[in-house]
């Protein structure tokens, strides 16, 4: 085959955060098939920083600073009357570059990663365009404006119907679309409406020997701290996220510590609002931030508590989670598209009162919680590395039939 184009809306150096970590095992993969060429954009310092590390794995390459504020992407999304999230990533010198790698290089796929890149693509580049949309983003911004109010429901619900919009477009030019599971790929189908675009999954993996208990020393702050000690990791400015914590907070932990009261809820992810850090050292919660390793975290905790309420695709937290051998209770949306077995692999409720029941179940027997993690670490292991989650790459690709079996299309 000839070279690849790879466009990405993060670095996906260094792999620290759900999205990161997929772009960063999916280049590696590509980058094993021909030379690659990568255009993305840098959040911060310590992107910028890994842009040797970028270099080093790519033919060339484009690394921008996403610097556009979101209140000036928000004024030039309603003038224009197009996706805020998209507007916040478009950049004149992104597809210039773009351009210019595709006249002078023999590209003959563009792999697209995140929705938000697929803009970049030329309408007239004849050669093959993969998209991978991870998750389906429209359906979690119309959850988002069903549950808000006012104004922030309004500009929620018009982000849906525009990403709806533009995932339907990017579908009909992609030759093939990808989401993280066969739920979440069954669900864009259903929503896409169109049978002739072809969709499929390609799941998540975990490096297991990278998250291996045998290997981690447990951070000795969180072990001061009397348990059960619960556990939520995540990036700590996404939406999902926070709503998880603060579901946590004030309606999950307080049924907890009613039984007992030495129950404590860490929360450990890199930028918490101050609506977070101010319940930090109140009622069993503390929250950390950004730590460098959170392998120590999970190491020192009895349970890992993940009640996402809006949940798109494949949460790595809960692979990170069980790859450590930590028993995990979730919400049935946390637990999507990852097929191990309730009461098995892991513990899943739904209501608050449910959640707090099966953490109180786990921590008043240390025995069954141990013997939970130790299956769902087995269940990691055989299911869930990066090897096989990207299998697929090669036919997507055309370097393989189509016609094989084996193929992860949504149908």
């Amino acid at each position: 085959m000839g070279e690849i184009l790879f466009l990405a809306h993060r670095i996906p150096f260094p792999p620290d955060r759900g999205d990161k970590i997929r772009s960063h095992h999916v280049l590696k993969a590509l980058a094993a098939l021909a030379p690659v060429h990568l255009g993305c954009f840098a959040d911060d310092a310590l992107d910028r920083a890994c842009e040797g590390d970028m270099a080093a794995a790519t033919a060339s390459h484009l690394l921008l600073p996403r610097d556009k504020a979101l209140p000036l992407a928000g004024v030039e999304a309603l003038l224009r009357a197009r996706p805020i999230s998209l507007t916040a990533f478009h950049d004149g010198r992104m597809a210039q570059w773009v351009r210019e790698v595709l006249r002078t290089r023999p590209i003959d796929t563009v792999f697209v990663f995140s929705g938000q890149m697929a803009q970049y693509v030329p309408a007239d580049f004849q050669g093959r365009v993969i998209v991978d949309l991870v998750d389906v983003d429209s359906a979690k911004f119309e959850a988002y404006g069903a549950k808000g109010r006012g104004l922030r429901s309004w500009m929620e619900r018009r982000e849906g119907r525009l990403l709806r919009a533009e995932e339907a477009r990017i579908a009909r030019r992609a030759d093939r679309t990808l989401l993280v599971s066969r739920a979440e790929a069954a669900l864009f189908e259903a929503r896409l409406g169109e049978p002739t675009c072809r969709v499929a999954a390609m799941g998540n993996g975990i490096d297991s020997a990278f998250f291996d208990p045998a290997g981690a020393v447990p951070e000795p702050r969180m072990l001061e701290i009397a348990g059960p000690r619960l556990l939520f990791t995540g990036q700590m400015d996404y939406a999902p996220n926070i709503e998880a914590v603060e579901r946590a907070i004030t309606r999950i932990l307080p049924l907890i510590r009613a039984w007992n009261p030495q129950a404590s809820l860490h929360v450990v992810g890199r930028n918490p609002p101050p609506s977070l850090l101010a319940h930090h050292g109140r009622e069993g919660v503390h929250v950390w931030g950004r730590v460098d390793d959170i392998r120590p975290w999970l190491a020192a905790a009895d349970i890992a508590l993940v009640p996402l309420e809006i949940a798109r695709g494949v949460q790595n937290k809960v692979l990170e989670a069980m790859a450590m051998a930590l028993p995990v209770v979730l919400s049935p949306g946390a637990a999507t598209g990852i097929e191990a077995a309730d009461g098995r692999h892991f513990s899943v409720a739904e209501s608050d009162e449910a959640l707090a029941d099966a953490v109180l179940a786990l921590s008043d027997d240390p025995g069954r919680g141990k013997a939970m993690g130790q299956v769902a670490r087995e269940w990691i292991l055989a299911h869930a590395g990066w090897d096989a989650a990207l299998a697929d790459l090669p036919r997507f690709l055309g370097l393989q039939d189509e016609r094989a079996p084996g193929l992860t299309d949504a149908a």
